[in-house]
Parts: structure tokens; C-alpha cells; sequence
């Protein structure tokens, strides 16, 4: 299967989003190498976007929503997760997709326990990695778009925005 190009990423989050279920995330790292199909996506806007991290600007924790699309934006927290989101846009416009979901897990903290996702895969780059990367199936599933999860702090109309995608057969 041919690996996702750097283009495809440079979309905003929401259309990119809508885009990533179907694709596999290929993991080649011990125990985790293996193949998992994404079925849940989450997107975040940007500055403007209430519930997005860069809505604060831009910090040493964000810093890697401003490279160009393609790169892992990985963070921990409830001191327990890791947080998997893909960067999506041009340099210097921080937006990302949160992967909520993949073939037989449900939850983002459950999905970066299941495939091995940490820190250390922060920033790393999709298009050029060695040991993850997004592979396009052709699987092209109905989707369900619907609000986003735990976002309450962020208010109106960010709260109620549908910028989650579910699999339909999820």
C-alpha cells in the first residue's frame, strides 16, 4: 500500500479528519508493529478554535502544531495518557486530528496503549518515519460526523461543532 503523501496532510483538520478513517497506521516498533485501521477522528481548528491546544498560542507543549501537516503532535495527560493527534495544514498553522479510535479500540488514551504511542513519537514525521507511517487502503467508509468529546471548557459554538467522525459499522 502506497504511504501518505506530505499533500494530503496540508488540508485544514476538518477535512483531513473526514479523510483518515479507512487509512491503517502501519507501526513497525516491537511488540506494536502491525497494522491498525483508523475509525474514529476528532479535529481542532487552530487559534481560533476554543478546544484547540493552540487556541493559547503557541507554547513549548504546541510548538509541533506549527510544522506542516504530517507531523505526530503527542502529549500525556490525567497524568495516565498519551494523547495521539496528526498535524494537519501548512507550517505556522496549527491544527490537528485526535485518532480516537482504530479497528478494535475505542478511546484515545486505550488507542495509544494499544499501539505503543509515547512521548517519544512526538513531532515525528508521518511521510519520512521508519517506524510508523499512514498507509491509504481505498477503504472508504460511511461516516457518522457528530460533536466533539470532553470539551465543555471551550463553550458555544465550539462545543457543539461536528467535527468527529465515527465509522458508521464502529
Amino acid at each position: 500500500m502506497p504511504v501518505t503523501e506530505r499533500s494530503f496532510f496540508l488540508g485544514d483538520a476538518v477535512s483531513v479528519a473526514r479523510m483518515l478513517p479507512g487509512r491503517d497506521i502501519v507501526i513497525r516498533a516491537g511488540d506494536h508493529s502491525g497494522r491498525y485501521m483508523i475509525t474514529e477522528t476528532e479535529a481542532y481548528l487552530g487559534e481560533e478554535d476554543r478546544a484547540c491546544h493552540a487556541s493559547r498560542g503557541r507554547t513549548r507543549r504546541t510548538e509541533v502544531m506549527y510544522l506542516e501537516g504530517g507531523h505526530l503532535y503527542i502529549y500525556f495527560i490525567y497524568g495516565m495518557h498519551w494523547m495521539m493527534n496528526i498535524v494537519t495544514g501548512k507550517a505556522g498553522d496549527p491544527q490537528a486530528v485526535l485518532i480516537r479510535g482504530v479497528a478494535s479500540v475505542s478511546g484515545p488514551g486505550r488507542v495509544t496503549r494499544a499501539l505503543g504511542i509515547d512521548g517519544s513519537y512526538n513531532g515525528e514525521d508521518l511521510t519520512t518515519s521508519a517506524r510508523i507511517w499512514l498507509e491509504d487502503t481505498g477503504r472508504r467508509p460511511s461516516l457518522r460526523a457528530l460533536p466533539r468529546v470532553a470539551i465543555d471548557y471551550a463553550g458555544e459554538p465550539w462545543v457543539s461543532m461536528p467535527w468527529r467522525f465515527v465509522t458508521e459499522d464502529k
